[in-house]
């Protein structure tokens, strides 16, 4: 078996095994690394590379905007659909001018997102035992405990 047969196996195999958190964790870091080889598709004049790249770029943040569940989500998901919309703005330009400023931008976008995300993921990794768990505070007034204490949903 191929190098890049295995590499496909292992990543369909870490696909169906992670968390919602994880899953969109994996796609940032995949929407960063197809806007960095747009970038240098863009630098080097490389019109095919770089509409290869912006395309799976933008399906991954389609893909990242699709999932969000709006009502449920509230303005976490409404702010997050906005970015995604400014995003795909963005690297349409990028695109079209073929200019690396816009597709930096978004680079940097994505990684705060995938900071966020990662450390949201490691928070909540079911494996953490219950002693390393931090205390959750008491919610603020008004809030019902139940509704405190359970993890915002933005994606579906």
């Amino acid at each position: 078996m191929s190098f890049n047969a295995l590499s496909s196996v292992y990543q369909q195999v870490e696909v169906n095994t992670c968390n919602k958190l994880q899953l969109v964790v994996m796609l940032y870091d995949g929407a960063i690394r197809f806007l960095g080889e747009a970038r240098t598709a863009i630098q080097a004049k490389n019109v095919r590379a770089k509409a290869v790249a912006l395309d799976r770029a933008l399906a991954i943040i389609g893909e990242l905007q699709s999932t969000l569940q709006l009502e449920e989500g509230g303005d976490i998901a409404a702010s997050l659909n906005s970015l995604y919309n400014y995003m795909n703005e963005s690297l349409l330009l990028a695109s079209a001018n073929m200019d690396p400023k816009p597709v930096d931008h978004v680079i940097r976008l994505l990684k705060t997102l995938n900071s966020a995300w990662t450390e949201i993921a490691q928070k909540t990794e079911p494996s953490a035992s219950v002693a390393q768990r931090p205390t959750v505070p008491t919610p603020p007034i008004g809030i019902p405990l139940g509704e405190a204490h359970r993890p915002l949903e933005v994606f579906g």
